[in-house]
């Protein structure tokens, strides 16, 4: 009998204790598994000017391809399409309002390396090559110790291009493609993977030289082109646009997986990450839809974060117009490397400095023009050219081209008003002045003698596969 009781006295004991547990399970909320952000230690302004005389500090340069500012949550969007990102961006340096040089991808990156406008570099049309002449950051780096490394998957940046100038090593990543169901909607990825096997082979060069060499590593997304999304990153819909912000979703994931990596592999403490894009993506907001068809504010306003050897609190963000030709002037400068000469970019070192904390600039420079360059014409075997130019300036933009149409447009846009409306008629003298800008603009001589080469069909074939119209 006395056994009786004690039995039940123990199972109503362990029914309270089982009652208990659930109440607290439902009650606590689980944080779901994912990249966790332990911040690296805290720096300061002086240690931003420090790095110059610093002989440690590695530079990962990561090219997102197609990322437009406007599609992400960093940078205001409605959608969560980049919790990683804002997340990093918090103890990070971010550029507000950050403006590329081109709208397609083998101009925007040619500008990015030599530091020059487009027209001025010489790289307009489909078989342009980057000059032997320029003296790109790659070699720079390269003669002050670095171990360069360039890992690409767009073939508009394909070695026989020029892209190639002073990497010790540059390739285009292989791997199988994504699963059955992506495949179908994406039939123009060939063989060339995803950017997962672009992380991988990041992943294994940090593994083998991360702590032996002083390197730069530059990766070249893809995915984003092509509209590559997961289970996990279709979140949004399947509109066009929906998709692409599932991209971007599925992207961000990708790079917290590489920033994760270099947590685990103890580099965040000697490592300067860039961020930053080509060109952005256009979805009929003024008739235009993708890109490399004109220089609209949806098309080249891009991304730029740039994560330091330690973080910044709280981050600092630059509120000045900035450009893909100040990238590598900021950079080098920051790193006390030798500078490119005669460039069309400068160093926002100043600007950072102050973001941080550190004395204010003087800020005249602020009202220089920013230039965005695209020939119209760039993908047809022809002499002609059909210039379509952008001029950045204080808040104003002008813009001039061919519509969607095929007849001759400008458009004077503010960023008072989300560029939305054509104030050309309501401010003519700003337009008047950015229109004889331009039109300077377009009168430069190329700083190298302009060179092409000869495409096969293969060659043509493979950029056709991307999406675009060739001969």
């Amino acid at each position: 009998m006395e056994n009786s009781i004690l039995s039940s006295r123990w199972i109503l004991i362990a029914l309270g204790l089982l009652g208990i547990g659930v109440f607290l399970y439902r009650s606590i909320e689980i944080a779901p598994s994912g990249p966790s952000y332990e911040p690296i230690p805290v720096g300061t302004v002086e240690d931003i000017t420090a790095l110059a005389n610093r002989d440690d500090v590695n530079i990962l340069f990561v090219l997102i391809d197609t990322l437009r500012s406007h599609r992400m949550s960093l940078y205001g969007y409605e959608r969560e399409t980049t919790p990683f990102l804002t997340e990093l961006a918090k103890t990070s340096v971010r550029f507000d309002r950050h403006i590329a040089q081109s709208s397609w991808t083998k101009s925007s990156m040619a500008s990015i390396w030599s530091g020059l406008n487009p027209k001025r570099v010489g790289v307009t049309k489909f078989d342009h090559t980057l000059s032997k002449d320029a003296h790109l950051p790659a070699e720079i780096l390269t003669e002050e110790g670095f171990l360069t490394v360039g890992l690409y998957r767009n073939g508009w940046v394909h070695g026989y291009f020029g892209f190639d100038q002073g990497f010790a090593k540059y390739f285009r990543p292989m791997g199988s493609r994504v699963n059955r169901e992506i495949q179908l909607t994406r039939p123009n990825e060939l063989g060339y993977g995803t950017d997962e096997n672009l992380i991988h082979e990041a992943i294994e060069f940090l593994r083998i030289h991360g702590k032996t060499s002083r390197w730069f590593l530059y990766l070249h997304m893809m995915d984003l082109h092509e509209y590559v999304y997961d289970a996990e990153s279709a979140l949004f819909g399947n509109t066009t646009g929906d998709l692409y912000d599932n991209s971007i979703r599925r992207t961000d994931w990708l790079i917290s997986t590489l920033y994760d990596y270099l947590r685990s592999a103890d580099l965040l403490g000697n490592t300067i990450i860039v961020l930053l894009s080509d060109h952005g993506e256009a979805f009929g907001e003024r008739g235009f839809e993708g890109h490399a068809r004109e220089v609209l504010p949806e098309s080249t306003e891009t991304p730029l974060i740039l994560t330091l050897p330690f973080s910044l609190e709280p981050g600092a963000v630059v509120k000045s117009a900035t450009t893909n030709v100040d990238v590598w002037p900021t950079l080098l400068d920051l790193l006390g490397m030798p500078l490119q000469e005669d460039v069309d970019g400068r160093s926002r070192v100043p600007e950072i400095l102050e973001a941080a904390g550190g004395p204010s600039r003087d800020a005249d420079q602020d009202s220089n023009p920013i230039i965005s360059y695209l020939d119209q014409n760039w993908g047809q075997n022809v002499v002609h050219v059909e210039p379509a130019i952008s001029v950045v300036q204080d808040s104003y933009r002008f813009v001039s081209g061919l519509s969607v149409a095929g007849n001759p447009f400008e458009a004077l846009l503010s960023a008072e008003d989300g560029q939305t409306t054509n104030q050309i008629e309501s401010h003519p003298e700003i337009a008047d002045r950015l229109r004889s800008i331009a039109e300077e603009h377009l009168d430069e001589e190329a700083a190298f003698e302009v060179e092409a080469i000869e495409m096969d069909a293969m060659q043509l074939d493979q950029l056709r596969a991307l999406g675009y119209e060739l001969p």
